[in-house]
């Protein structure tokens, strides 16, 4: 879990954004922890691709430096692919990840540090949405009152994943990579790509995402994309019933991440690390 602090850090930094289509709002919460190493964007029209959104959340481990890379330069590299202008974007987006983290070992900055990031990003483009995801942050949609997972986790037990780690000469210990890593694909975490038989798609730890692709309809209603911080805590369901609840109020969505957080945050963090993490928080509210 890491060290903790005697006391919850439970300063918000919360933000709101909105236009036609969507209203937008983001919190972000230290918690327990002793340094803050979440990220996130919200971006509701690309400088380089006009009316196509981007929201993301970066939960970053072992420092934030990777999430804050990732932050400011991952839908740059998202767009710029030859892919992208083909109408690819899953291709993309696959392709952007593993840009972005070969770009990381090259910069002078990044290079030396042992730390990663998760990832967990919506883009929308043309009614269609693709989320892509590399590790445990995870994303859901609220569509016609039914959820919809949008990311499935990576973790070091699962199936496909223990193959991936095996084959790469890793191994699963204590459901972490090497019984250090409790993740099986991030950002950064470059020691455990070092497997020179082996492609970046193969290694122990991959950045590659999955990537889901949905057409948006009239009927979705909201968007929740958090950091594992809130999952380890609440299931999708209920995730969705807690916001689904407080827009029957007519709650901003700024107002739903704090309250969201507050929900989640263990009163003690003697007993175990649930509830004692950095938490992040984007909700999006569909406008049509």
């Amino acid at each position: 879990m890491g060290q903790v602090l005697s006391e919850p850090d439970t300063t918000k930094h919360c933000s709101a954004v909105q236009d036609s289509l969507y209203r937008v709002g983001c919190c972000s919460m230290q918690g327990w922890r002793i340094n803050m190493e979440d990220k996130h964007a919200h971006i509701l029209s690309l400088p380089d691709d006009p009316g196509t959104a981007f929201f993301a959340v970066y939960d970053g481990h072992g420092g934030s430096s990777i999430a804050e890379y990732a932050m400011n330069h991952l839908h740059k590299h998202i767009v710029k692919r030859p892919e992208y202008r083909e109408g690819n974007i899953v291709g993309a987006m696959e392709n952007a990840f593993l840009d972005i983290d070969a770009a990381m070992v090259e910069d002078d900055t990044l290079e030396s540090q042992e730390c990663g990031s998760t990832v967990n990003c919506i883009l929308i483009k043309d009614n269609k949405l693709y989320c892509a995801n590399a590790g445990d942050s995870r994303a859901i949609a609220f569509v016609n009152g039914v959820v919809q997972p949008l990311s499935q986790d990576h973790k070091p037990n699962n199936a496909k994943e223990r193959k991936r780690i095996q084959d790469a000469g890793g191994r699963v210990e204590y459901n972490r990579v090497n019984g250090m890593l409790a993740l099986s694909r991030a950002l950064g975490d470059h020691q455990f790509k070092q497997n020179e038989s082996l492609g970046p798609r193969e290694q122990a730890v991959t950045a590659l995402p999955d990537v889901t692709e949905k057409k948006v309809t009239p009927d979705w209603e909201f968007l929740v994309i958090a950091c594992d911080g809130i999952w380890e805590v609440m299931s999708n369901q209920e995730v969705a019933k807690f916001v689904q609840d407080r827009i029957a109020k007519r709650m901003e969505p700024e107002e739903i991440c704090e309250e969201l957080m507050d929900h989640c945050l263990a009163t003690d963090c003697q007993v175990g690390g649930v509830g004692c993490d950095n938490m992040t928080v984007i909700v999006v509210y569909l406008l049509h």
